[in-house]
Protein backbone atom coordinates (compact mmCIF):
# COMPACT_ATOMS: atom_id res chain seq x y z
CA UNK A 1 0.00 0.00 0.00
CA UNK A 2 1.18 3.62 -1.08
CA UNK A 3 2.15 6.11 1.68
CA UNK A 4 0.12 9.51 0.67
CA UNK A 5 0.24 12.64 2.10
CA UNK A 6 -2.14 15.27 0.97
CA UNK A 7 -2.25 19.16 0.89
CA UNK A 8 -5.24 20.97 1.35
CA UNK A 9 -5.96 22.03 -2.51
CA UNK A 10 -6.42 18.43 -3.74
CA UNK A 11 -9.05 17.01 -1.53
CA UNK A 12 -10.66 20.97 -1.20
CA UNK A 13 -11.48 20.43 -5.17
CA UNK A 14 -11.71 16.81 -5.32
CA UNK A 15 -14.52 17.93 -2.76
CA UNK A 16 -16.22 20.68 -4.39
CA UNK A 17 -16.36 18.37 -8.17
CA UNK A 18 -18.00 15.61 -6.08
CA UNK A 19 -15.03 12.82 -6.97
CA UNK A 20 -13.17 12.80 -3.36
CA UNK A 21 -14.35 10.02 -3.70
CA UNK A 22 -11.18 8.97 -6.37
CA UNK A 23 -8.83 9.23 -3.49
CA UNK A 24 -9.77 6.13 -1.57
CA UNK A 25 -10.25 4.39 -4.62
CA UNK A 26 -7.11 5.45 -6.18
CA UNK A 27 -4.72 5.53 -2.60
CA UNK A 28 -7.00 3.24 -0.34
CA UNK A 29 -5.66 6.26 2.38
CA UNK A 30 -4.70 9.85 2.05
CA UNK A 31 -2.72 11.18 5.55
CA UNK A 32 -2.99 15.38 6.19
CA UNK A 33 -1.09 17.05 9.04
CA UNK A 34 -3.20 18.93 11.66
CA UNK A 35 -2.36 22.29 9.83
CA UNK A 36 -4.14 21.26 6.02
CA UNK A 37 -6.94 20.07 8.42
CA UNK A 38 -6.90 23.53 9.49
CA UNK A 39 -7.43 25.26 6.66
CA UNK A 40 -9.83 22.68 5.39
CA UNK A 41 -12.03 23.92 8.22
CA UNK A 42 -10.95 27.45 8.30
CA UNK A 43 -13.61 30.33 7.26
CA UNK A 44 -12.77 30.87 3.46
CA UNK A 45 -13.29 27.36 2.51
CA UNK A 46 -16.44 26.37 0.40
CA UNK A 47 -19.13 25.33 3.09
CA UNK A 48 -19.45 21.63 0.97
CA UNK A 49 -15.93 21.50 1.94
CA UNK A 50 -16.00 21.91 5.36
CA UNK A 51 -18.80 19.88 5.57
CA UNK A 52 -17.08 17.34 3.75
CA UNK A 53 -13.73 17.36 6.21
CA UNK A 54 -16.36 17.68 9.88
CA UNK A 55 -18.24 14.12 8.36
CA UNK A 56 -14.37 12.85 7.02
CA UNK A 57 -14.23 9.01 5.65
CA UNK A 58 -12.22 6.89 7.63
CA UNK A 59 -9.57 6.77 5.02
CA UNK A 60 -8.50 10.26 5.62
CA UNK A 61 -6.09 10.38 8.37
CA UNK A 62 -4.83 13.60 10.36
CA UNK A 63 -1.46 12.44 11.49
CA UNK A 64 0.80 15.37 13.12
CA UNK A 65 4.65 15.35 12.47
CA UNK A 66 6.95 14.23 15.48
CA UNK A 67 10.18 15.91 14.02
CA UNK A 68 9.24 19.33 13.39
CA UNK A 69 12.86 19.75 12.01
CA UNK A 70 11.54 18.76 8.97
CA UNK A 71 9.79 21.89 8.66
CA UNK A 72 12.75 23.61 8.91
CA UNK A 73 13.88 22.12 5.69
CA UNK A 74 11.00 23.90 3.50
CA UNK A 75 10.94 27.47 2.60
CA UNK A 76 9.32 29.51 4.74
CA UNK A 77 7.71 31.33 1.67
CA UNK A 78 5.00 28.63 1.75
CA UNK A 79 2.22 28.39 3.61
CA UNK A 80 1.36 26.67 6.65
CA UNK A 81 -0.43 23.49 5.18
CA UNK A 82 1.94 23.44 2.11
CA UNK A 83 4.84 23.58 4.77
CA UNK A 84 3.36 20.63 7.10
CA UNK A 85 2.23 18.82 4.20
CA UNK A 86 6.22 18.81 2.68
CA UNK A 87 7.86 17.77 6.22
CA UNK A 88 5.17 15.53 7.17
CA UNK A 89 5.96 13.54 3.46
CA UNK A 90 9.69 13.44 4.28
CA UNK A 91 9.07 12.40 8.05
CA UNK A 92 7.14 9.30 7.07
CA UNK A 93 9.12 8.67 3.62
CA UNK A 94 5.40 9.07 1.82
CA UNK A 95 5.62 7.54 -1.42
CA UNK A 96 3.28 10.40 -3.29
CA UNK A 97 2.52 13.93 -2.01
CA UNK A 98 -0.85 15.91 -3.21
CA UNK A 99 -0.08 19.18 -3.80
CA UNK A 100 -0.61 21.96 -6.73
CA UNK A 101 0.97 25.30 -5.66
CA UNK A 102 3.82 25.44 -8.31
CA UNK A 103 6.16 26.53 -5.05
CA UNK A 104 4.82 23.95 -3.22
CA UNK A 105 5.61 21.51 -5.35
CA UNK A 106 9.15 22.54 -6.95
CA UNK A 107 10.06 22.92 -3.04
CA UNK A 108 8.74 19.17 -2.50
CA UNK A 109 10.78 17.80 -5.61
CA UNK A 110 13.78 19.48 -4.43
CA UNK A 111 13.95 17.34 -1.30
CA UNK A 112 13.00 14.28 -3.91
CA UNK A 113 9.51 13.84 -3.12
CA UNK A 114 7.32 12.35 -5.88
CA UNK A 115 4.32 14.56 -6.38
CA UNK A 116 1.00 15.24 -8.56
CA UNK A 117 -1.74 17.05 -8.07
CA UNK A 118 -5.54 16.94 -8.32
CA UNK A 119 -5.47 16.73 -12.41
CA UNK A 120 -2.70 14.38 -12.23
CA UNK A 121 -5.49 12.61 -9.36
CA UNK A 122 -7.99 13.19 -12.17
CA UNK A 123 -6.25 11.76 -15.26
CA UNK A 124 -5.22 8.39 -13.13
CA UNK A 125 -8.44 8.00 -12.44
CA UNK A 126 -9.84 8.57 -15.92
CA UNK A 127 -7.06 5.58 -16.92
CA UNK A 128 -8.55 3.48 -14.55
CA UNK A 129 -11.52 4.20 -16.04
CA UNK A 130 -13.20 5.48 -12.82
CA UNK A 131 -14.51 8.73 -14.02
CA UNK A 132 -14.99 10.92 -17.70
CA UNK A 133 -12.15 12.98 -17.62
CA UNK A 134 -13.49 15.74 -19.68
CA UNK A 135 -16.63 15.96 -17.53
CA UNK A 136 -14.73 15.80 -14.58
CA UNK A 137 -12.31 19.17 -15.95
CA UNK A 138 -15.23 20.90 -16.57
CA UNK A 139 -16.40 20.70 -13.56
CA UNK A 140 -13.14 22.00 -12.29
CA UNK A 141 -12.89 24.47 -14.50
CA UNK A 142 -16.05 25.85 -13.00
CA UNK A 143 -14.07 26.64 -10.09
CA UNK A 144 -11.70 28.83 -8.93
CA UNK A 145 -8.94 26.37 -9.85
CA UNK A 146 -6.35 27.89 -12.07
CA UNK A 147 -4.17 26.27 -14.49
CA UNK A 148 -2.91 27.19 -17.87
CA UNK A 149 -5.08 26.34 -21.20
CA UNK A 150 -2.07 24.62 -22.66
CA UNK A 151 -1.71 22.04 -19.49
CA UNK A 152 -5.57 21.39 -19.67
CA UNK A 153 -5.37 20.75 -23.50
CA UNK A 154 -2.34 18.05 -23.05
CA UNK A 155 -4.13 16.33 -20.29
CA UNK A 156 -7.05 15.70 -22.49
CA UNK A 157 -5.35 15.01 -25.09
CA UNK A 158 -3.23 12.38 -23.39
CA UNK A 159 -6.90 11.16 -22.02
CA UNK A 160 -7.89 10.85 -25.92
CA UNK A 161 -5.48 8.81 -27.02
CA UNK A 162 -5.80 6.03 -24.29
CA UNK A 163 -9.42 6.12 -25.46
Amino acid sequence: MRVVVSDTSPIRYLVLIGEAGLLEKLYSRILIPPAVYAELQAQQTPETVRAWMQAAPAWVETIPAHRPHFEQLVSSALDSGERAAIALALEIKADLMLMDERAGVEAARRLGINVTGTLGVLARGAERGLIRLPTSLEKLLATNFRVHPEIVRRVLLDDANRS
